[in-house]
């Protein structure tokens, strides 16, 4: 409950942020827009040529899409503000602050920034999922809506848990940006099903940079491809990461010196 009550005060916050700029969140919304229209655009040179992409139809494609929006915004709203924030306070050593209030610090560095105008994705990313779903005619059971859910929620963590590791390579190293780049850059491929890319690649994004975790996986769960070994192995994969951040995340922060050293 604690963790629900600082995710509000901390969204009330960056909506009172975001009120003063507002141009920000309709300049974010037609980005979001032009990225979804050069998405299909490249949906459409594709499909001009071939009808399906290894078993994949282009609704079924559309609906992918909408995925990838979804978790991108869920990405962009949390994970990746409070992703820099932190860094930027490791490097000024002002971390300090953080560490010293009564809430756990890592909740308080996850949450600590909401950029609220990239809820625009995860709305248009909803839409496109919903209408993509609307004309593939799908039947969504009980079970695939939890599927789909649990899959989905899976994702999130494990890429919050991925970056959180690399963020914290932060305690080590001066720049680590320059990875996080690599990592949205990988990210990137998600707009694709993993199962297009060659082996080395495929493989590459499902256990190195668990990609295909986060888009494929959920979106295979309203297409009806997901089994239940695949949906145990991704909610394996999430509590193992979170686990594996939360120690890593522990042993950076005993070595941390802050500003007074």
């Amino acid at each position: 409950m604690s963790l629900l009550r600082l995710l509000a005060v901390f969204l009330r916050l960056g909506v009172l942020n975001e009120l003063a700029y507002r141009a920000n969140f309709y300049l974010q919304f037609l980005e979001s827009l032009l990225d979804l229209g050069v998405a299909f655009a490249g949906l459409s040179v594709v499909f001009s040529h071939t009808d399906t992409l290894n078993g994949w139809h282009p609704l079924e494609l559309a609906a992918l899409l909408g995925v990838y929006f979804i978790m991108g915004g869920i990405n962009g709203t949390v994970i990746e503000p409070g992703m820099q924030r932190f860094m930027e306070d490791v490097r000024a050593g002002t971390l300090d602050f953080t560490l010293t209030k009564p809430e756990d610090a890592q909740v308080l560095v996850s949450l600590g920034q909401v950029h609220v105008w990239r809820l625009a994705d995860v709305l248009q990313g909803a839409v496109v999922l919903g209408i993509a779903l609307h004309l593939l005619h799908a039947q969504v059971g009980l079970l695939q809506a939890l599927a789909f859910g649990a899959a989905l929620v899976a994702g999130a963590l494990i890429v919050y848990s991925f970056r959180l590791i690399l963020a914290t390579f932060s305690f080590w190293f001066v720049k680590v940006e320059n990875i996080l780049v690599i990592f949205q850059s990988m990210y990137e491929a998600g707009r694709w099903p993993v199962g297009i890319y060659p082996r080395w690649l495929c493989a590459s994004l499902t256990f190195v940079v668990p990609v295909a975790f986060a888009v494929t996986v959920p979106s295979e769960a309203l297409m009806g491809r997901l089994t239940p070994r695949a949906l145990l192995a991704a909610l394996g994969l999430a509590l193992g990461l979170l686990a594996g951040a939360r120690v890593f995340w522990q042993h950076g922060v005993r070595r941390y010196s802050g500003a007074s050293a």
